[in-house]
């Protein structure tokens, strides 16, 4: 058991060291100009290795991205009682907003935002939560099957979060999107 253990907590840290080499080389050169060869020697590991832990370059920049999975899922299934899957979902992306603001996500951000290989992979790999959380609410209806409007409730909850963080008032972009994701086109449509 300790060996397991030891071996997960030394995959960690060269996980964590990797991403800690990446993260500095793109924010002192840019993303395009940093090459996986160039974040081994600093992380002092083999290429290989890298790719070992991260399928391309681009999952580099986004090495928290398995926590930002689970912590999504938890924001559904750990809600407190009475509060809507919505309701859960808002306050969920506005603290993940609010975090973009800080040191060093803020210069990390940025670096995105003038990366557009990063933009195009930060939107796939945002989708990638589509199937945890359809799971999840399908679960919470008690459903053997996910319905359509679970699957499109889902798809466009996720669009709100990725629309709010290019935003330069996300929290009024967030409030939008879930006020017609709950009320529902027909109002807006008049019908």
């Amino acid at each position: 058991m300790s060996e397991v253990g030891r071996r997960e907590r030394k995959k960690a840290a060269t996980r964590a060291s990797i991403v800690a080499a990446a993260h500095e080389l793109f924010l002192e050169r840019g993303f395009d100009e940093v090459s996986v060869r160039e974040i081994a020697d600093r992380a002092d590991v083999s290429p290989t290795t890298v790719f070992a832990h991260f399928p391309q370059k681009e999952a580099l920049a986004f090495g928290d991205e398995d926590e930002r999975h689970e912590q999504l899922v938890a924001a559904i299934g750990g809600r407190p009682p009475g509060t809507s899957i919505s309701a859960a979902l808002k306050a969920h992306y506005l603290a993940e907003i609010a975090g973009f603001g800080e040191e060093p996500q803020r210069q990390l951000l940025a670096l995105m935002e003038r990366t557009p290989a990063l933009v195009e992979y930060a939107e796939r790999m945002w989708f990638r939560h589509e199937d945890a959380l359809i799971a999840a609410i399908t679960k919470e209806f008690g459903l053997a099957e996910p319905s359509d409007e679970i699957r499109f409730y889902v798809r466009f909850a996720l669009q709100i979060q990725l629309s709010a963080t290019r935003d330069p008032d996300p929290e009024s972009t967030i409030d939008a999107g879930f006020r017609l994701l709950d009320e529902g086109w027909v109002r807006v449509a008049g019908g």
